[in-house]
């Protein structure tokens, strides 16, 4: 199967998926509790006004059509109109993109560029001092939350230190040296985070490559230990880490809710906090299906990487 072919179907399985996201998405945030008319209203509103705010916002028909109506607008670039900015979701999820995009893929390139290295020594280095230290490593990554790791670099660069801003956002049309000083714990911290998982796949990706019979053949034709692990070895146990990557970034993403609270960092997180605590529905459905899109749009490319890290992967199953 050609890759043409392959890409015509990944998009049409993910066009499968994002209307079944659609559909959870839209019956969860339908059965939470309030009225949404009352809430928009007030306390004091009569019960008038909130049938006639209820019909003008389609509350009133079958909640099948009121689906509908949604999927269609959704299709349209359409999300409907925010209940507490009184602006087009659109627009707001324009604005907040590329923050979040920002945030996460300098978190997710500073991961990679510590987990990396660190996986491969601890696999060279099995069961000896280095491969201790990123065990230990990985295990306190993963054990604590992200949150915590915001916290602790707040405290320790931004209090005691006082390298870098507590938080906060600068555009870099205004100034690229502040955006980058206020991008740097954040995206440490998350960062700092995911190396965890990264390394550890690593790891266990190159200590599986590197028992194989074209590593031990390699090394008694006298290749040195570099070529074999950069040449050899890596190139095929990428492909697993490519995975973990790619959900590494997704979730970096879709899970910096709490961490761009803690920053004050102006993304989709901060804006689906926002949208949950003023139970603002037509926004926070719209967050959702962009953070599910992204988790989508990172498998897509990480199935593409696949192919062109190792040739012999054939898209279709072909051999």
């Amino acid at each position: 199967m050609s890759m043409y072919n392959y890409l015509l179907r990944r998009l049409g399985f993910m066009v499968l998926t994002l209307l079944f996201v659609t559909l959870i998405t839209f019956i969860v945030t339908t059965i939470l509790p309030g009225n949404v008319a009352l809430l928009i209203l007030g306390p004091n509103a009569t019960e008038k006004s909130i049938q006639a705010l209820q019909a003008q916002m389609g509350l009133d028909k079958p909640l099948y059509i009121q689906y509908i109506d949604w999927v269609v607008g959704l299709l349209q670039g359409d999300l409907g109109m925010s209940l507490r900015f009184d602006r087009p979701v659109v627009t707001l999820i324009a604005e907040k993109l590329p923050k979040s995009l920002l945030l996460a893929g300098a978190a997710t390139f500073i991961a990679v560029f510590l987990a990396l290295p660190l996986g491969i020594i601890a696999a060279v280095k099995q069961n000896e001092l280095p491969d201790l230290f990123a065990s230990v490593f990985g295990f306190i990554g993963v054990s604590i939350p992200i949150f915590l790791w915001g916290l602790v670099f707040i405290l320790v660069f931004a209090v005691w230190l006082n390298l870098f801003p507590t938080g906060g956002y600068v555009p870099p049309s205004e100034d690229p040296m502040g955006t980058l000083s206020h991008l740097v714990l954040p995206a440490s911290a998350m960062g700092f985070a995911l190396t965890a998982y990264i390394m550890r796949m690593t790891r266990s990706s190159m200590l599986e490559v590197m028992s194989e019979e074209y590593i031990k053949l390699a090394r008694s034709k006298g290749m040195t230990q570099r070529i074999i692990i950069l040449k050899h070895a890596l190139q095929n146990a990428i492909i697993p880490v490519i995975t973990v990557i790619a959900f590494q970034f997704s979730y970096a993403f879709g899970g910096v809710v709490v961490l761009e609270q803690v920053f004050f960092w102006p993304g989709i997180g901060r804006l689906t906090l926002t949208a949950i605590q003023s139970r603002d529905i037509p926004l926070l459905q719209g967050c959702i299906v962009v953070v599910a899109l992204m988790y989508m749009l990172s498998n897509l490319a990480a199935d593409i990487l696949y192919g062109y890290f190792d040739p012999r992967i054939r898209y279709g199953g072909e051999d």
